[in-house]
């Protein structure tokens, strides 16, 4: 599938704001601006297993499209949502454990890169990826 493969962070388009309005605070904003986040992404039809690598921690996540699962992001955040297919982009919508905000994601394939897009409290960010 287009997915499939292993994805390196290449830049970041205002990912430090997206973290402050998530509630990240200034030291690892910073850090995680810089966590050389590398992931690696399998599909098996509706079946998906996620592994990312950082600086910071290394997990794997299985999902089903389509199906809700709980997530914890990098700083600690816990999630409960899913993700969808959309024509060609994985489209999903977390909500936060701690206050019950929305936290919306897409993953697509641009040319030759793997973006990821983040909406969280009218803030949005982007991660670019490249094959690695």
């Amino acid at each position: 599938m287009a997915f499939d493969g292993t994805w390196k962070i290449d830049r970041n388009e205002n990912y430090e704001k997206f973290m402050e309005a998530m509630g990240i605070g200034m030291m690892k904003r910073k850090l995680g601006a810089h966590d050389n986040l590398k992931i690696t992404i399998q599909q098996n039809g509706d079946k998906f297993t996620v592994k990312e690598a950082s600086n910071f921690r290394n997990i794997e996540i299985e999902f089903t499209l389509g199906v809700d699962f709980e997530y914890s992001l990098a700083d600690g955040t816990e999630l409960s949502g899913a993700w969808t297919l959309e024509g060609n982009k994985l489209v999903a919508t977390f909500t936060r454990k701690d206050n019950g905000k929305v936290l919306k994601a897409t993953r697509e394939i641009v040319g030759d890169e793997l973006v990821q897009t983040y909406l969280y409290e009218g803030v949005e960010s982007k991660r670019f990826f490249k094959r690695g």
